[in-house]
């Protein structure tokens, strides 16, 4: 009996290890104003989340779990984490304790198993004010104003994190290739005259949809451009796709902003709608958001035809759809599927260097079209004027803004063979002038 007793003891005993929740891995990614720990476990765990101060720390207690290998710890140079600590405590729980630089606000949350990753705790430790993604040249014009500023375009490289997105045959993940074609594109775009890119995400960490935007509009930008690589079972599927916003996708964000009204100054074009009526606000917004699908199309459509010219088209015209990325009403807003990482040719393609910078520069070269016909007012490219740097020829000032050498030569009053001066300024002519 006592034998019996000791053999269902050793069961019950091996049962309840069994049912427990084991920290597999931990991986961590920072961000400009948070950093990120993903607790791999092996199924849902309860857990609580609390600070402490003096000094700063953060405390995670999961309900009866383990470890399955020691937790990995941050870099010496990580802007946030310390040291990270864990022990079981006497009721069985297992608490993990992070040693903090500096104060931080948690939030945790579980997600479910996908292709790539079993069930995650999340754990974000947020820090910063309000002004997150701000750049500081954005600071300062907020309190010192240029009397033209630059044209801002947001440059979004989509997933990030542990969110790795689609991946290839080869093992290439969709997080990686657009993060590089997408610091491409702002190198580009920074050496434009009148224009300056923002990257929204700048390294491998994950921003939220909703964040996306939010990032965009902290910085005024004048377009949000999403990079990816699209994905499908069958790998014969191939060629770049451009989308705009749909109007069924922006008609359920409309419903979403007009509910949030009072917390939505200068939606609209610099108009808030917290003391408007419910028909004005509506008729205010769906005004706004039409002509910015409309700008997004044409911004589209100019991309589109940069990228036919460096590879194929899995679609010729510009498709809509509800992205959640592309709901800023007041954002001319595209996504870019660059081609299919699912394909193997493509994929391959997807991988060099050379073929991510030419991938780069046919969206610049959509972006600069599109901007050339459709300047904001107050900017440079507005103005229409360039001031002559090292290097500069008459011909390919000419080609840039898309007018004839000699509309131009004539708008300066130049002459053939007359030389130009390093910070001269030239007079552009409109296209129509051309």
């Amino acid at each position: 009996m006592r034998f019996v007793s000791a053999i269902l003891l050793l069961l019950l005993a091996v049962a309840a290890h069994a049912d427990q929740a084991q920290v597999q891995n931990l991986r961590m990614w920072q961000a400009p104003d948070e950093t990120r720990l993903v607790f791999d476990v092996s199924e849902p765990v309860e857990h609580t989340v609390f600070t402490l101060a003096s000094p700063h720390r953060v405390v995670v207690d999961l309900r009866g779990a383990s470890l399955a290998k020691p937790l990995s710890q941050p870099a010496p140079e990580d802007e946030v984490l310390a040291e990270i600590r864990s022990a079981v405590r006497p009721n069985g729980d297992l608490r993990v304790v992070l040693d903090l630089k500096r104060p931080v606000r948690p939030k945790s949350f579980l997600l479910k198993p996908n292709q790539s990753y079993g069930h995650r705790l999340v754990l974000d430790l947020l820090r910063g004010s309000g002004d997150a993604g701000l750049t500081p040249e954005r600071r300062r014009a907020a309190v010192s104003p240029t009397l033209l500023r630059e044209v801002v375009v947001a440059i979004d490289a989509g997933h990030g994190g542990e969110d790795p997105g689609a991946t290839g045959r080869r093992g290439t993940r969709e997080k990686d290739v657009v993060l590089a074609i997408a610091r491409n594109v702002a190198q580009l775009i920074k050496s434009e005259r009148g224009m300056r890119p923002i990257l929204v995400r700048k390294g491998d960490y994950y921003v939220g949809l909703r964040k996306r935007m939010k990032i965009a509009r902290a910085n005024k930008a004048d377009l949000f451009v999403s990079i990816h690589a699209d994905a499908f079972r069958d790998s014969r599927v191939k060629g770049a796709s451009v989308y705009a916003l749909s109007q069924h996708g922006a008609t359920n964000e409309a419903a979403r902003w007009l509910a949030e009204r009072e917390n939505a100054a200068d939606l609209v074009g610099g108009v808030s709608l917290d003391d408007k009526d419910d028909l004005l606000a509506s008729v205010l917004l769906d005004l706004s958001q039409t002509a910015t699908i409309e700008a997004s199309v044409d911004v589209g459509e100019e991309v589109l035809r940069g990228l036919g010219r460096v590879g194929e088209l899995h679609k010729v015209s510009i498709q809509q759809a509800g992205f959640m990325v592309l709901k800023a009403p007041d954002i001319p807003s595209i996504l870019i599927e660059t081609a299919f990482i699912s394909n193997p040719s493509e994929e391959r393609r997807l991988r060099d260097p050379r073929h991510q910078r030419k991938v780069a520069k046919a969206i610049l070269e959509g972006i600069r079209a599109y901007f050339r016909k459709h300047s904001p007012p107050g900017t440079v490219l507005a103005a229409r004027e360039y001031i002559i740097t090292r290097g500069d020829t008459l011909s390919e000032i000419a080609s840039r803004y898309g007018v004839s050498l000699r509309t131009l030569q004539v708008a300066n009053k130049l002459e053939d063979g007359d030389r130009l001066r390093i910070g001269q300024v030239l007079r552009i002519p409109p296209e129509r002038d051309s």
